[in-house]
């Protein structure tokens, strides 16, 4: 009866750690293209990172431009995200064979590299789009300052054409630029987390709340996630770990179980 009490107690435990991953394996959605209609998005970008056009997640920013400009847009990416940045750019009827590039950068304007992706492409003279793509590695919540890890803030996204002829410059285009997301998990979760995520004008703001005054002027970002930006202790390996203890004590109880025998052994008549 020890014994089966004891079975039930451990399989009441590997329920309760089961319940949490039970109802955190509904259905979610993965990428953020429901952040907000398109109808909101920019219809313009920056000349540099300083004035790159805002543009959240899941908005498609389009723009008009020269070949040979520089166009930036900003967007944000929390822990835990892969981002991946698309880009279509519409060439004139009339153009030489002309090769365009993405890049993206971090908040300390560091250039990312791509996981996959096409992030550099030629377009023919006979064509009249070329599509782009980059995915970066997944946002860390924290990192050493000796590594090019991403971390949590804004992203600069430039997309320009390198190589350029000359009859080809200043030729009128005009490009689609989308961020979406990929929640990634406990599977990129690290021990710990930034003190602010790195956005522009975020130092700023915190000397200013720490002395009373009004200083949100100065900040020179605004976009965040939706959900506002996350604390980096929180991510689903705490529930395996959870249901990692609790079959561990379940192995514990069989294992006593099976070698602890019927009872006590019987005792012995002393011999004569």
């Amino acid at each position: 009866m020890r014994i089966t009490r004891a079975l039930s107690a451990s399989l009441l435990m590997l329920g309760l750690a089961v319940a949490p991953a039970a109802a955190d394996s509904s259905p979610t959605p993965t990428d953020s293209a429901s952040a907000s209609a398109d109808g909101d998005a920019p219809t313009q970008a920056g000349t540099s990172f300083r004035t790159a056009t805002e543009v959240e997640q899941g908005q498609t920013a389009t723009a008009s431009g020269s070949t040979g400009d520089y166009l930036y847009w900003s967007f944000p990416a929390d822990a835990g995200q892969r981002p991946t940045v698309k880009a279509t750019v519409k060439l004139p009827e009339t153009h030489a064979s002309q090769t365009w590039q993405i890049d993206v950068y971090d908040g300390l304007r560091r250039r990312q590299s791509c996981q996959y992706g096409a992030q550099t492409r030629t377009a023919a003279a006979d064509a009249s789009s070329v599509e782009l793509a980059c995915t970066l590695r997944t946002v860390r919540a924290w990192s050493e300052t000796w590594a090019n890890d991403p971390l949590p803030g804004t992203y600069y996204v430039r997309l320009t054409a390198v190589g350029l002829t000359t009859a080809d410059l200043g030729l009128p285009v005009s490009t689609e630029v989308r961020a979406d997301s990929k929640d990634i998990g406990g599977s990129a979760a690290v021990d710990g987390s930034l003190a602010e995520p790195l956005v522009p004008g975020i130092a700023v703001k915190s000397e200013a709340e720490k002395d009373g005054s009004q200083g949100s002027s100065a900040v020179l970002s605004a976009i965040e996630p939706e959900d506002g930006w996350s604390s980096g202790w929180w991510s689903d390996r705490w529930v395996w770990t959870a249901i990692g203890g609790a079959l561990a004590a379940l192995a514990g109880v069989g294992g006593y179980a099976l070698t602890r025998g019927s009872g006590r052994p019987h005792r012995v008549p002393p011999s004569a």
